[in-house]
């Protein structure tokens, strides 16, 4: 199973349309996943032309931005929660294994900042964003191979 995992587009002002070469990793996608801040709902809508969106309400989504706070669903067998915004870097293993304590990976946003780490059990996976990349070299998305419920890759996809 492909999964491609996006976060903070933050439409209209950075994602006016969906940027080409995100367009290139989400073609034979199987699954997307957005940890929010899409800021409008007609980013889902434009995602979903290329396979089944799973998002979550960002700190600055609007009304039409129909999503939960948080998530919690398995793909491909493996466990995933996904959150806007995970907190501080201190503490946020712990954290979030009391938060979703099922989960084999929390996927979150909010921050920026693409990291890809375990702890004890339990991945943590920021893809980044694709077109707001604020301190950032690149703008970056996220991409998880999933076989019989194992992550069996993750990459970190630099997409400027």
């Amino acid at each position: 199973m492909k999964i491609v995992v996006l976060s903070d587009t933050h439409a209209p002002r950075f994602w006016k349309a969906c940027p080409p070469r995100v367009a290139e990793h989400l073609r034979g996608a199987d699954v997307i996943l957005h940890a929010g801040d899409v800021c409008v709902g007609r980013v889902l809508d434009e995602l979903a032309a290329y396979a089944p969106v799973h998002a979550v309400k960002g700190n600055n989504d609007g009304p039409d931005v129909h999503a939960p706070e948080t998530l919690e669903l398995t793909l491909g067998g493996l466990r995933v929660a996904m959150i806007h915004d995970s907190g501080p870097a201190k503490g946020r293993p712990a954290r979030m294994r009391a938060r979703f304590p099922d989960a084999d990976l929390v996927v979150y946003g909010h921050s920026h900042v693409p990291l890809d780490e375990s702890y004890g059990g339990l991945r943590v996976f920021n893809p980044g964003s694709p077109t707001d990349r604020r301190r950032q070299p690149h703008g970056t998305l996220g991409l998880l191979r999933v076989e019989h419920g194992t992550l069996v890759e993750a990459a970190i996809v630099p997409v400027t």
